[in-house]
């Protein structure tokens, strides 16, 4: 089996990308047994101040940084359980040691093939203003919506403030549930959970849209890869 390298970013989405390969990495070989796994992770400030003032070289700097740790490290592939960082990898990609998979092309692809037409993007602001998933969602056609920008800055606030840090309050999930529900009014017919954190909050169990996991997505994949 391959080493999978995680290049972490906020701790509570690595953490359960990390949780569902081992988990479902037991459920596909048999007991305990799982991939490889190393992971690196930087201070999330650093990642932030980049973000704030546009340096998305600087973010790719720290990815790559984690990239080469992870080569010493052993392992054969990366991946990065961050929608949002995945803004500069293009600018990794051509520079990095070991191969990657994109989680917006993983997410992609698992719309594709449930024929979903309106993805609603769900994220950080950094991510949802972004083309990381028009960009992947528009190579295969599969239209997309953005919510209103006071609603983008309530999303971004809750992601920072609460998910990030570990704080899971019901008041948040109501306020997620409802925007689902004046998404899906306005032609969505499912729902991207693009900052990996969502989902300790959000499922298909609790939204009136189907749910397109990016953590658990990525981690899937990252399984596939390994196991070939």
């Amino acid at each position: 089996m391959k080493h999978i390298g995680i290049v972490g970013c906020s701790a509570e989405g690595a953490a359960l990308c990390y949780r569902t390969i081992c988990a479902e990495g037991a459920a596909l070989l048999g007991p305990h047994r799982h991939p490889e796994v190393s992971m690196h992770t930087p201070t999330l400030s650093a990642y932030v101040d980049c973000l704030d003032v546009g340096d998305l070289t600087g973010v790719g700097e720290l990815m790559l940084e984690s990239a080469r740790r992870l080569e010493r490290a052993g392992a054969d592939f990366l991946i990065c359980p961050d929608n949002t960082i995945h803004q500069a990898f293009g600018y990794v990609t051509e520079r990095s040691p070991l191969p990657w998979l994109h989680i917006a092309e993983e997410v992609a692809a698992l719309a594709g093939e449930r024929q979903y037409r309106n993805i609603a993007l769900l994220g950080t602001r950094w991510l949802v203003e972004s083309d990381v998933y028009p960009e992947k969602l528009d190579l295969r056609g599969i239209g997309w919506s953005r919510p209103a920008s006071d609603e983008i800055a309530e999303i971004d606030r809750i992601i920072m403030e609460e998910l990030v840090p570990g704080r899971f309050l019901a008041e948040s999930v109501t306020y997620f549930q409802g925007l689902i529900d004046r998404m899906k009014e306005r032609g969505a017919d499912a729902v991207l959970l693009g900052c990996t954190e969502i989902p300790l909050i959000i499922s298909d169990e609790n939204s009136v849209l189907p749910t397109l996991d990016s953590t658990r997505t990525l981690a899937r994949a990252a399984l596939r890869m390994a196991v070939v």
